[in-house]
Parts: structure tokens; C-alpha cells; sequence
């Protein structure tokens, strides 16, 4: 049996978009026939639960009860692949629990595959954020990933200041996220339904929908271009399974 893989995606400033990217992620797996399960750690209400919610499991991950519910099933769920979007502030809290029970030990020892993606905002106090993070990466895939869902320029960034923070972790690597037509972004939220549905024109239960041609065509080639970043950094491998070039799928086979 594959070792159990654990991807986190957090920041611990808000309005980075960071479900978005987990809904990005999940579409992935799924398309890709990668067994997958999700948790929700914006209690109670929930937000990516909304989008996924036959996978989705909405959870308080301060508490040791709903941390025994994630960690204590790695190996028995029939998911191989365990997604946990963390909520805005809560991503180094999050990481140093994941150090105080041994989480981290045991990725470094490789019996778990864990990964994090680390959504930076366009402020230098994201990159402040690397360095409070760097300390638990070892023995993780980490990813720095420059979202422009919501139009960030990442104007206050130079490249020289940039270096400096992302060269203090060996092996972090840099995911782009490019920026969706608004509308098509809008009419996604509203239908309430995963990026690969939209796109299918179905509903939240696979009924027949009446999604706009033209925002179902910006969203598949928005949705191949976020895929293409995860089959650069070969994230099915990453997690033990073969890829299968899920952007393929969005397009009939072309590219």
C-alpha cells in the first residue's frame, strides 16, 4: 500500500484565495483518479465544503479531537491523498502542531508524504511568513504560490528582497496561480459547484446545468494553465500516483 500523502494549503494572512487553490487541487486529483479527501478547517461554517462537499469534512484543527479525525485515519481511509486547507492565520499554528505530535518527525522518516502550499499574498509580511514557516519544512515538499486570483500585482515585492527570503529554504519551489475572468470566477461561486464541473456543465449532483459557454470556456483555460503548474511539478508523483496529465482531460486530449 502507498504511504499516505498530506497536503496542506494555507497562509496565515487572509484574502490570499487559498481555497481557491485547494479547489484547484482537488479538481486535479479527481480528474487524475486520485482517491482524495478534504478537510475544512474554517469552522464552523466551512467554505470549501460548499464546492466539494461529498469529500469534504469540516473540522476545528486547534482541537485534539478533530486532530485525531485527520491524523489518526491517514492509513485506514480509503483515500490516498488527504487535503487540508488550513484558514487565514492559522497556517504556523497549524505546522507546529503538526511538530508537537510527531507529524513532521514521521514525514521526515518518510512513512508520510507531506506537502505545503504556501499562498503568498502581495505584502512583504507574506514573506515574512516564509521565514516563520521554514522552520517546520524539513522533510516537506514546499511550495511558495504566487496567487493572482484576485488581481494581487505583488507590487511591494523586488526581486532582490524576494531572494532573500525564498533562498533561505532549500528546495522550495514556485507555483503560479494566474488571474481569472472575473465574471467566470463570480459564476463559478454562485453555481456553488467544483472548476471541473462548471466547465461540464453540471451541477453539484451531475444534473445537466446551463453554465454560459463563453465563462465555461475562460474557466477550462484557466483551469489547464493552473494544471500545467501541477503536472511542472509533477504533483501526482509527489503523492505516489501515476500522472495521468489531467489537463488533457479538459481539452478532449489536446493541450
Amino acid at each position: 500500500m502507498a504511504k499516505p500523502a498530506v497536503i496542506v494549503v494555507g497562509a496565515d494572512k487572509g484574502g490570499v484565495g487559498k481555497t481557491t487553490v485547494s479547489r484547484t487541487v482537488l479538481d486535479y486529483f479527481s480528474a487524475n483518479n486520485v482517491p482524495i479527501r478534504a478537510f475544512d478547517t474554517e469552522s464552523p461554517r466551512g467554505t470549501l465544503k460548499r464546492f466539494h462537499p461529498d469529500i469534504t469534512e469540516i473540522v476545528d484543527m486547534t482541537t485534539t479531537s478533530d486532530q485525531m479525525k485527520i491524523f489518526d485515519t491517514l492509513s485506514t481511509a480509503d483515500a490516498s491523498v488527504t487535503v487540508i486547507d488550513v484558514r487565514a492565520g492559522l497556517l504556523s499554528p497549524a505546522l507546529a502542531s503538526l511538530r508537537d505530535i510527531g507529524f513532521l518527525d514521521a514525514a521526515r522518516q518518510g512513512q508520510i508524504t507531506f506537502a505545503v502550499f504556501h499562498i503568498l499574498g502581495p505584502s512583504i509580511a507574506s514573506l515574512d511568513e516564509i521565514a516563520e514557516t521554514a522552520n517546520f519544512m524539513t522533510g516537506a515538499k514546499y511550495f511558495l504560490v504566487k496567487n493572482f486570483i484576485n488581481n494581487t500585482s505583488f507590487f511591494e515585492w523586488d526581486q532582490a528582497t524576494y531572494n532573500t527570503y525564498f533562498h533561505r529554504i532549500k528546495d522550495a519551489t514556485e507555483i503560479t496561480i494566474p488571474k481569472l475572468n472575473e465574471m467566470a470566477y463570480e459564476q463559478v461561486e454562485v453555481a456553488s459547484v467544483p472548476f471541473l464541473k462548471f466547465v461540464a456543465n453540471k451541477g453539484q449532483h451531475d444534473e445537466p446545468a446551463n453554465n454560459s459557454f463563453v465563462l465555461r470556456g475562460y474557466v477550462r483555460h484557466w483551469l489547464a494553465n493552473v494544471w500545467s503548474e501541477f503536472d511542472r511539478i509533477k504533483l501526482t508523483d509527489i503523492v505516489g500516483s501515476k500522472d495521468a496529465r489531467a489537463s488533457n482531460k479538459l481539452t478532449g486530449g489536446e493541450k
